[in-house]
């Protein structure tokens, strides 16, 4: 792999690491109920599940093959939030970052440090 496209790939493992933390930040004194209320906090929320699955759309196949992850449901979310935003559920929202992003964080944890 040339060192651009490897610096690429640590670039947007990265920016997913980052994007986990601000999630991770903005809910933080939330309850499920104060982030259904909370527009600002859910809105900004969304984003960062953006930016994870568009930056996961940038790193090498050859990469996420190695780490046992379902990387087709992250991108199957940022494209729900992007295609079809009317019709998320803020409920499944809350539970895929109780449930599933503690799980993406630790892959990606190892990505940064494998990679």
């Amino acid at each position: 792999m040339k060192k651009n496209k490897y610096n690429e790939n640590i670039n947007r493992i990265r920016h997913i690491k980052r994007a986990i933390v601000l999630i991770e930040k903005y809910v933080s004194n939330q309850t499920e109920n104060s982030f259904y209320a909370n527009n600002i906090v859910h809105d900004a929320v969304l984003f960062q599940f953006t930016v994870i699955g568009e930056a996961i759309n940038h790193v090498d196949k050859a990469i996420l093959d190695k780490y046992d992850y379902s990387w087709h449901k992250v991108r199957a979310f940022k494209n729900l939030i992007t295609h079809e935003y009317f019709d998320i559920k803020l409920n499944a929202v809350w539970y895929i970052i109780e449930k599933n992003l503690p799980e993406l964080k630790v892959v990606i944890d190892k990505m940064i440090q494998n990679e």
